[in-house]
């Protein structure tokens, strides 16, 4: 099958509407999110069905085109973009937004690829349900793309990564072959676990089309508040403390440094941090409560009350309304938003042991500022779970491209040097794509590496699915 007759039969399947060929028609689809990388396509194809998938992929085999599957587009590594060949196709699941079943009993949702997050989330709340993943991007990006890339988000530390939350997936495979994996079940110990190989995989597998996720009781109430904490050892304590005092009601442990949240007011100056003096790390933590109100706040009051004791908090604001609280976490989540209205920046998406969390902040600080005079650090994140997003701006006045371009890849050896020594990964929860690919296999070693190779091989013998994104 040439390409030409591979186009037919693709608008054949899925009508001329749904096979975009034409330029103007395709750019959404060949840029990614940060606008680092563009790519040309052959064709962008917008499925609706798990059966139109699995016909467009067989097509694919027999053609020899290679697939970039592509959800909500929010890639913080590139991996859904296209290469700049013009012989990939894209294809877009953002038509399959089915949510199929929710089962009360069960605590599970069957929902399509394409369902965007917030709207799962909003399904869920309308029957008296939580679904815990939570992500900035939640209003755009979709269920497929949080399960290629084992998305974490706000409340790891609670519910686990994107993985944790799922307990079977349909998936097409590179064959164009349908695995029917939409079990419900919590214990199923039959062999291997195909959809542990599939979630995170980035597209390099196969295609998830569906998947069932877990479901929880919404909690009665949540009460959040922000924490000025001295120093990173303080901020570890302060943690420790919570997960004595309230265990699985800590829902959120968010930390955020004073650099973060000086840019954030500067972008957005309606975002100023409410605490007073200025602190130099501030910490947003949450609990969530099926007990009532006066329960949860009262564990917040005793837990802060014994961080005040012990010096290790000096101030504090309890929201007092689901206002403030919203207003916090806004504050928190525009700080991103705000890197990018600053200008380009260099993104560290990485994870440590909470225990190295203070050395790896102090040397990596001090490197950093030695090697690279004037730059600005925008280090925050998920500290609950040792998730940081250590990220360098260029000093004030310097062409942010021209910075990146002469000093990313010395500034990458210097962050990535120090998460080798002090045990972490250089990406927590965005993948790998493209972005980080030249450092997978140095990070892994290459035992590691070549299994995964082997996998690739045995499940995409010809190489048509995401090609050049993980693996070379």
């Amino acid at each position: 099958m040439n390409q030409r007759d591979f186009i037919s039969y693709c608008q054949s399947e899925l009508g001329d509407a749904y096979v975009l060929v034409e330029s103007k028609d395709q750019v959404p689809y060949l840029s990614d999110w940060r606008n680092r990388y563009h790519g040309k396509a052959l064709a962008v194809l917008l499925p609706k069905t798990t059966q139109e998938v699995a016909k467009i992929v067989k097509a694919c085999d027999q053609a020899l085109i290679s697939i970039v599957p592509q959800g909500g587009n929010t890639s913080m590594c590139g991996a859904a973009t296209p290469n700049d060949s013009g012989q990939q196709i894209v294809l877009n699941l953002k038509r399959m937004n089915a949510i199929r079943e929710i089962n009360p009993s069960n605590q599970t949702m069957v929902v399509e690829s394409g369902c965007i997050l917030q709207t799962v989330q909003e399904a869920a709340k309308t029957q008296g349900f939580l679904f815990p993943l939570s992500l900035g991007a939640q209003g755009s990006c979709q269920i497929g793309g949080n399960l290629a890339t084992n998305a974490g988000g706000t409340n790891v530390l609670r519910y686990g990564n994107a993985r944790e939350l799922c307990l079977g997936l349909e998936v097409v495979t590179a064959q164009g072959e349908i695995l029917h994996g939409l079990r419900s079940l919590r214990k199923d110990n039959t062999g291997f676990d195909l959809r542990d190989l599939y979630i995170g995989s980035e597209g390099c597998l196969g295609i998830i089309t569906a998947a069932v996720i877990k479901l929880y009781p919404l909690p009665q109430t949540k009460w959040t508040a922000l924490v000025a904490v001295p120093n990173i050892p303080a901020t570890i304590e302060l943690l420790s403390l919570f997960q004595k005092r309230t265990a699985a009601l800590l829902s959120g442990f968010e930390m955020m440094s004073k650099d973060s949240l000086d840019l954030t007011a500067k972008q957005f100056p309606h975002m100023k941090n409410p605490l007073t003096n200025d602190p130099f790390y501030t910490v947003l933590v949450e609990l969530s409560d099926h007990e009532g109100e006066e329960h949860a706040r009262n564990l917040m009051e005793q837990v802060l009350e014994a961080a005040f004791e012990a010096g290790i908090a000096n101030d504090a604001v309890i929201a007092s309304n689901l206002s403030q609280a919203q207003s916090f976490w806004t504050m928190r989540e525009h700080i991103t938003m705000a890197q990018a209205q600053e200008g380009a920046n260099l993104k560290h998406d990485i994870s440590l042991p909470i225990s190295e969390l203070d050395t790896f902040i102090t040397e990596t600080d001090q490197l950093i500022r030695d090697q690279f005079t004037g730059v600005r650090i925008i280090n925050f994140g998920h500290l609950g779970d040792g998730n940081l997003h250590y990220n360098i701006a260029p000093p004030l006045g310097v062409n942010a491209s021209e910075f990146n371009r002469v000093h990313e890849e010395a500034i990458h050896d210097v962050v990535y040097s120090q998460v080798e020594k002090h045990h972490g990964s250089i990406s927590a929860e965005h993948g790998i794509g493209q972005l980080k690919l030249p450092d997978l296999e140095a990070h892994r070693g290459s035992v590691a590496h070549q299994l995964m190779r082997s996998i690739k091989t045995a499940l995409d013998p010809k190489n048509i699915m995401n090609p050049g994104k993980v693996l070379p």
